[in-house]
Order: C-alpha cells, then structure tokens, then sequence
C-alpha cells in the first residue's frame, strides 16, 4: 500500500533530532537559574516533547515511533563519534585535548543515561497521547500534550539523572536536579500549549490528516508495520 505524501513530515522529523542533538551537548554544563538548577540540555529538551507532540497527534504512534528510533540512533551515533574523537590522539600542535575531553568527551555512563532516559520518556509520552487521543475522541489537545509530557518527562528525568550522576553529586543535588529539570520541562510545555494548538491545527489542515490509532500496535520495537 503506498504511503500518503506529507508536506512538512520531514521537517517536523529534522527539528525533533536536531533539539535532540543540540539538548544532549549542552547537557554536559550544570545551570544554576535562583530556583531551578538544572543541565544546560533542558533549556531546548522539552522542545523535543512538543514535537513529539504534533507527530503523534497529527500522524499517529507509528510514524512518531520511526522519528523517536532515528533520534535514538542519531544521538547514539553523535555518543559514539564524539568518544572516539576524544579517545584518538590529538595533533601535537594541538593544546585543547583536556578541553575537549571536558566538555564533549561523554562518558559510556552519561550516554546510557541519555538513551535509556530519551527512550523510555518518549515512548511513554507517544503512547499515552496516543490513547488519550482515543479515549477522548480527539477533544481537549491540551489533556493529551500536558497529561502524557507530564508521565514522559518524569521519567526521562528521573532515569538520567539516577544514572548519570548518582554517586557523583551529592543525594541533595540529585533530588534538586530531578526537580528543577522536571518542573521547568513541564512548565515549558504549559506555556507553549497555545503554539501546539496552532501548529497542530494547521499541520493537520496542511496534511488532511488526524490520525487515530485504533489499530495500531503499540510495541515500540515493531518498525515496519503500524498496525496489529
């Protein structure tokens, strides 16, 4: 059966990786903001949500589950090379190799930290939009985008933080980060609700398309095939 033609799929799909990509650099910096102390990633992170928002709304579980794996392999990819940089010896004219190692050299530790968390987060905020979808027969957008970043982003945060850092930081600064990082991250979703409802409504005028997933299987490792 051919796929139906999309004008800004593929657009929507390069500004999900590429918030994914941008968030997972600049994690590596801890921002201290007065009331939120938090990785410097968060700033743009929840953005990532908001899109996986509008895929899932607009063009269903299946096609978001494609676009959620191509963010897992980019950024497992982007992990990869930037290790492999750092572990390669420098030129000898070349001073900043303690630089690099401090800023982009990731850890084995923080890259399972940051694909398990990237994982389990958007799967879960894919799925329960995506049931809340049908459940309330495609009324209030805002129940689905606020209720699913609400469970996605708790437990993206919790299981980065738990595992990238315990026994790092301190037990009170891993309780301040998960709770700075998970209260500005679903803040920003309720701010940019307004934004999401516009760019949901004329995505889907644009496309003629509001996809229910009635039938569709749910198995986040089913790739090929969005139905049962």
């Amino acid at each position: 059966m051919p796929t139906k033609p999309y004008k800004h799929l593929d657009s929507i799909t390069a500004l999900f990786v590429a918030v994914l990509l941008i968030s997972n650099i600049t994690s590596t910096k801890i921002l201290d903001l007065g009331l939120f102390t938090f990785d410097g990633g968060t700033l743009l992170f929840p953005l990532s949500y908001i899109f996986g928002d509008i895929l899932t709304e607009v063009y269903g579980y299946g096609r978001s589950r494609k676009v959620i794996w191509l963010g897992f392999a980019s950024a497992l990819l982007m992990s990869l090379t930037l290790i492999l940089v750092g572990a390669l010896p420098p030129a000898d004219d070349w001073p900043y190799q303690a630089a690099y190692q401090q800023i982009l050299g990731l850890a084995p530790r923080i890259v399972l930290a940051s694909l398990l968390a990237y994982f389990a987060g958007e799967f879960s905020n894919a799925l329960i939009l995506a049931k809340l979808k049908i459940a309330t027969q495609g009324r209030w957008l805002w129940t689905r985008t606020i209720g699913s970043t609400l469970v996605g982003q708790a437990v993206d945060t919790a299981i980065f933080v738990l595992v990238a850092f315990t026994g790092i930081v301190p037990n009170s600064l891993l309780l301040t980060l998960i709770a700075s990082n998970y209260v500005f991250k679903c803040a920003i979703e309720i701010v940019f609700t307004p934004m999401t409802y516009w760019l949901t409504g004329w995505l889907k005028q644009q496309e003629q398309e509001d996809f229910y997933d009635v039938e569709t299987n749910f198995n986040p490792f089913r790739l090929f095939n969005r139905h049962l």
